[in-house]
């Protein structure tokens, strides 16, 4: 695109002046044109940098949203797993207090008269689903009991795992649950 230009200067004479004239119109119509080229060029590189500006800021702003919003669930998530972990321990805990409380009255029966397994069975069946109204709730203690007490765990009791299924078990039946 780009003319070279040589200043050549103005002849003296009248006719080769006229000529030196039409070539130097030729010349700046020539460079005029170019530069109106170029002008064409520059702007249209322009739009399509300001395109290109525009279409990263949208992708900025919804990189931005996204991952805003996946800190906001996993936030989310974090607090229902600290919720629900806090809850479970204090499941443990009071279950802890309620096995301690049931051994004494189990060891206090067979102290004073030997001990009788309908109130054992009784005992350890209000021990471990006390407060299960229904299939949803029983389901649910059930799977957290097993989480807790399953043998590989190290609170893990073998005993203990039998004595969940067994009133597991007798629970499904009084409440028909299928299980």
């Amino acid at each position: 695109m780009q003319m070279e230009y040589d200043f050549v200067p103005a002849p003296t004479d009248a006719k080769e002046f006229e000529q030196w004239r039409r070539e130097q119109a030729k010349i700046i119509e020539q460079l005029h044109r170019n530069l109106k080229t170029t002008k064409v060029l520059i702007d249209r590189a322009q739009q399509e940098l300001e395109l290109q500006s525009e279409q990263l800021k949208r992708e900025t702003k919804t990189e931005r949203d996204r991952i805003s919003r996946e800190k906001d669930l996993f936030d989310m998530k974090w607090k229902v797993l600290e919720t629900e972990t806090q809850k479970l321990a204090d499941d443990k805990k009071k279950f802890e207090r309620e096995k301690a409380f049931y051994s004494k009255v189990l060891k206090f029966n067979e102290e004073n008269g030997g001990g009788n397994s309908d109130t054992e069975q009784i005992a350890g069946a209000q021990i471990f689903f006390i407060g299960v109204g229904s299939e949803k709730s029983l389901k649910k203690r059930y799977k957290d009991l097993l989480k807790i007490y399953h043998p590989d765990n190290l609170d893990g009791d073998t005993g203990t795992i039998q004595e969940i299924n067994r009133e597991y078990d007798e629970l499904c039946k009084k409440m028909k649950v299928a299980n």
